[in-house]
């Protein structure tokens, strides 16, 4: 294999959709064939690799791949020596913060983290769990689960469970409360660090990140461009909500102006019929793949 490849862990399992969907904002196409573990990618000097994300942090660690990507929560399970590179976080279609939260039965008499005194927990978060109840001077037993876990306390296997969730739909249906977060986890942009002591490596890392920190600044955000006359330009300005100053450049036209902003889509309902009240013309509004500060 030619030395100027990077191996990229992409996590497999419930940030698979999400960090797939990032890379094509990103501009990199990336196709997964069924029941295949190295996607294709339309750049030839990176290789991914599909890999659970609770095991990402240790293949990163051990240096099987370069960098990749994963849950906080999962680094800390692992307790792994990587370098955080960068948090990956947007709200469209989840890439966004998680809880692990303690959940007990609907019914249940417990209420509060005290009284998990004695009792058993069931989680696939072992570790963070242990740390957990640690901190809080609690001692209780905490077993591995691999799976099905709001099941175990539902059937009265266990007293309570450590589980994941982002909304609390999920254990309300399976009937049960929560009590107690136990962390919060984002996701992250990992690297092993002697791949990053590499220079050409560092740099492609590099690369890569800026392309996905722009996709993710460009959620959720529209160009606004529009002609404005030199007697209402200082007031249109005014009232534009924009994220840096707007660009103005003078047109052909005498005392006309082209002004271009990127201000929030929620905003566009609002703001438009206000600019045109304002004295705006041509007004057109455009999607953004990217936006790079």
């Amino acid at each position: 294999m030619s030395e100027r490849v990077l191996k990229l862990g992409i996590p497999k399992g419930s940030l698979q959709e999400a960090t797939i969907k990032l890379f094509r904002m990103a501009g990199f196409d990336i196709r997964i064939a069924s029941r295949s573990y190295f996607p294709s990618i339309d750049d030839k000097e990176i290789k991914p690799v599909l890999i659970r994300a609770q095991e990402m942090s240790r293949y990163v660690e051990e240096g099987v791949l370069d960098c990749g990507i994963t849950g906080d929560d999962w680094i800390r399970e692992s307790n792994s020596k990587v370098l955080r590179l960068r948090e990956l976080v947007y709200a469209k279609n989840t890439l966004q913060p998680v809880r692990w939260v303690v959940a007990v039965k609907q019914d249940s008499s417990l209420r509060k983290i005290k009284d998990l005194s004695g009792k058993r927990i069931a989680t696939e978060l072992v570790r963070v769990t242990k740390d957990f109840l640690k901190k809080n001077k609690i001692k209780a037993e905490v077993e591995f689960s691999w799976g099905a876990t709001e099941a175990k306390v539902s059937s009265g296997l266990v007293d309570a469970i450590v589980e994941l969730t982002e909304t609390g739909s999920s254990l309300r249906a399976n009937h049960l409360r929560e009590i107690a977060t136990v962390c919060f986890s984002t996701t992250q942009f990992i690297a092993n660090a002697q791949a990053y002591r590499n220079q050409w490596k560092r740099k492609k890392m590099g690369s890569i990140l800026l392309l996905l920190s722009g996709a993710i600044e460009a959620v959720g955000k529209v160009g606004l461009k529009m002609n404005v006359r030199r007697r209402d330009l200082e007031k249109i300005v005014r009232r534009l909500p924009a994220l840096k100053n707007p660009t103005v450049a003078s047109l052909n036209e005498k005392d006309w102006f082209a002004l271009e902003v990127i201000i929030s889509e929620k905003e566009v309902k609002v703001l438009v019929p206000q600019l045109k009240k304002l004295g705006a013309e041509g007004i057109v509004e455009y999607p953004l793949n990217k936006v790079i500060y």
